[in-house]
């Protein structure tokens, strides 16, 4: 049960990181690297590699997320292609 769910979360993890590369909007992979950074801690919690998934949970998810977004917000938000 335990490979099942590590392999589900691996999936989620490389479809987001995959997604976030596509994206044209700049919030919009923002938030998708949040909900990697959220996938990645789950799976350190699956692991148990709990002190690894406060970690990756607090940093990842929130503190680079509320960065990306205060960046963003001062320049422009589409990448110019």
């Amino acid at each position: 049960m335990t490979e099942l769910l590590s392999l589900l979360f691996l999936v989620l993890i490389i479809v987001c990181a995959v997604a976030a590369l596509a994206v044209p909007d700049l919030i919009a992979a923002t938030v998708i690297f949040g909900a990697f950074s959220f996938f990645s801690a789950t799976f350190f919690t699956i692991l148990g590699a709990l002190d690894v998934a406060f970690t990756e949970a607090a940093v990842g998810a929130v503190i680079t997320t509320v960065f990306f977004v205060t960046a963003i917000a001062r320049t422009s938000r589409r990448v110019e292609r």
